[in-house]
């Protein structure tokens, strides 16, 4: 018996048409939890290592975090994991909602999608019943208006959707994949979609799920969700609350060329407000989440959206406008199916490389000469890669390199050939280095979050928040928060270990589910539970808590220290899949812009020690030792041929 998940893969090969359903390996759930940790163990046995992305070869994996659809509140994640173009590595992004909830109670636990249809399907799956339907009636058409004509034409209103738009269709390096107002947007996984002709994927689910001690988890569950509900450090409330000064005085302006300090006032405050207020329609969650972190708007003229975080910021910065005009852009960005970040740096990019003269009239004919004409102009151009569209669809670092005449100059914001959150800074921060350098998501705020962005001055203060900090995982993180004086000031192997442990934690919350509103992105709160409670006033989980849940969910026996090697062995093998397919140390460097005050030497220093406290040789590759350490002996025949060891 399987207890937390359903232990059934389901395999479609969109070539050949054919459908398998198989039980997976129990071992790999204990090796990988599920989510991104089984989706890459899946990816590496079913697409070959040197496949090309826009390859029949490829695959994509929907697969639901280990937890998802079971009483732990705020296990929502399904991960989407591919090869992608943009730089040949693996690429992996998270959609909240419904979706792997509804796939669980369909009797799956991840879908595999392989090879290219002769023409535009979507896979309908209804528990057993697994069919591949023409979407020729779809194509080209918005994602919004896919949802609508799936629903209607299967009869089924609470069908869940994962979809893509028109950017998908034209393979789009950034394309998004959208289900309702959730979307996976970093690494462009919505252009294998498109490659391989899958308009969607629509599930409905009425099955149970078992769990391995159904009444104590979900009485601790319960009690846990009022206190999560009335914790404010819980949920993503940057997307509700109309205090928004850290970005917009700190975040770059533009293509990540100006900081405006001091540009938040009451007045922009006020303003700002207002315009969220008459144009909200609601706020929802995600399934089994009393957080409602959606902002849902119904912007004149324009089809109903949804936006986190962040997201409702990034197309008026780049613009230098306001509010507004992120509400007039979010709704085409939702439609058209792209990543909210990229985009718009791509068209401020293009922007700048018009004022600079490196683009010309001849490269876009008709250019508006305001900016939310040039806005419009080139959204449309890029997601149906039309005319220098059909360049920047690839994203600045390729475009830069396609364009030529000095925009590599210009192009300053991209790790790994991927635009990154527009943050340019003073002093150069030790640990954001690190994240930022090897992280491969590709997206800081699916890094960063347990240790505190700042030291606290005041020692007292200090001390009162170390001894109600419940994330750490051991004493020594507390002593070290202790002696913490300057950011940029902090012993390197500190470094490391901090850099360590917030990597681990987010490889947990993407293999299991949890949302890193309520854990991993919340473990710089402090919040030692009191003698009545489970959730304090920092993280909902953390590494003392979710082995205990893993165990009562699925019957595996798991603690804290096995939890820890699981995240290590994740963390490993998608470091190896990625070196296979070429990613080495000089890929790791923020932009050289990216904090005003560089130090070159120790930027050498925290690499090089890095990589040894991973466990890793001078070139970011996993020795022997390690991948025996973690049981990923498979991979050494494939390092010893590539002569990677």
């Amino acid at each position: 018996m399987r207890y937390g998940e359903t232990g059934i893969t389901l395999e479609v090969d969109l070539s050949t048409g054919e459908i398998k359903k198989y039980e997976s390996d129990p071992f790999w759930t204990e090796l990988y939890l599920g989510g991104l940790g089984t989706n890459l163990r899946y990816l590496w046995e079913k697409a070959p290592l040197d496949c090309h992305p826009f390859s029949p070869e490829n695959a994509i994996i929907f697969g639901a975090g280990l937890l998802v659809g079971t009483p732990v509140v705020g296990a929502t994640r399904t991960v989407v994991t591919s090869y992608v173009p943009v730089n040949n590595l693996v690429a992996f992004s998270m959609i909240g909602g419904h979706f792997g909830a509804e796939l669980k109670f369909a009797g799956y636990d991840r879908v595999i999608v392989k090879g290219r249809a002769s023409e535009p399907v979507y896979m309908w799956i209804d528990n057993d019943k697994v069919e591949i339907r023409s979407a020729k009636h779809l194509w080209g058409k918005g994602i919004l208006e896919t949802f609508r004509v799936i629903r209607e034409e299967l009869k089924e209103p609470r069908a869940q959707i994962a979809a893509i738009g028109p950017a998908g269709e034209k393979r789009v390096y950034f394309a998004a994949i959208q289900h309702a107002w959730h979307t996976a947007g970093r690494g462009g996984l919505g252009s294998i979609m498109g490659d391989k002709k899958l308009k969607a994927i629509a599930v409905r689910g009425t099955k149970d799920l078992r769990t391995a001690k159904p009444q104590e988890l979900f009485e601790l569950c319960f009690r846990m969700r009022e206190e999560i509900r009335r914790n404010p450090n819980l949920g993503d409330w940057m997307a509700y609350s109309d205090n928004d000064a850290f970005h917009h005085d700190n975040f770059a302006w533009g293509y990540a060329r100006v900081r405006r300090k001091g540009y938040w006032t009451p007045e922009v405050e006020e303003r700002f407000a207002r315009i969220r207020k008459e144009h909200q329609l609601r706020v929802v969650g995600c399934f089994n989440c009393p957080k409602e972190c959606e902002i849902v708007i119904k912007y004149p003229g324009k089809p109903i959206f949804g936006y986190k975080c962040f997201a409702k910021d990034t197309f008026h910065m780049a613009a230098f406008q306001e509010l507004d005009f992120s509400y007039e852009f979010l709704p085409l960005v939702v439609d058209y199916g792209v990543d909210a970040y990229s985009m718009p740096q791509v068209i401020a990019f293009a922007i700048e490389l018009y004022e600079n003269g490196i683009l010309t009239d001849q490269d876009l004919p008709g250019f508006p000469k305001d900016v939310k004409g040039r806005f419009y102009y080139l959204f449309e151009k890029i997601v149906k890669r039309e005319g220098i569209g059909d360049i920047l669809a690839e994203g600045t670092w390729w475009g830069a390199q396609k364009i030529g005449r000095g925009a590599e100059k210009i192009e300053h914001n991209s790790i790994k050939k991927v635009e990154q959150i527009p943050i340019k800074l003073g002093k150069l921060n030790p640990i954001y280095f690190l994240w930022w350098s090897t992280n491969e998501k590709w997206n800081i705020t699916q890094i960063e979050g347990t240790w505190p962005q700042d030291p606290i001055p005041d020692p007292e203060k200090r001390k009162a928040f170390v001894e109600s900090w419940i994330a750490p995982p051991n004493e020594e993180f507390k002593k070290w928060f202790l002696e913490w004086e300057k950011r940029e000031v902090i012993p390197v192997e500190r470094v490391c270990a901090i850099a360590d442990w917030s990597e681990r934690m987010h490889y947990i919350d993407n293999s299991t589910g949890l949302c890193g509103f309520l854990s991993a992105f919340r473990g710089q709160f402090g919040g030692v539970p009191g003698p009545d409670q489970l959730v304090g006033a920092g993280p909902a989980y953390h590494i003392h808590n979710i082995p205990y849940l893993i165990s009562l969910a699925t019957g595996i026996e798991y603690d804290e220290e096995k939890l820890w090697e699981t995240a290590g062995r994740i963390r490993t093998l998608i470091r190896a899949m990625n070196n296979i397919r070429g990613l080495r140390r000089e890929d790791e460097k923020p932009p050289e812009d990216h904090w005003a005050i560089r130090d070159p030497e120790l930027e050498k220093k925290l690499l090089d020690e890095y990589y040894r406290f991973k466990g890793w040789n001078e070139e970011g590759i996993p020795t022997k030792e390690t991948l025996l350490k973690y049981g990923l002996d498979f991979v050494i025949p494939e390092f010893e041929r590539r002569n990677l060891l």
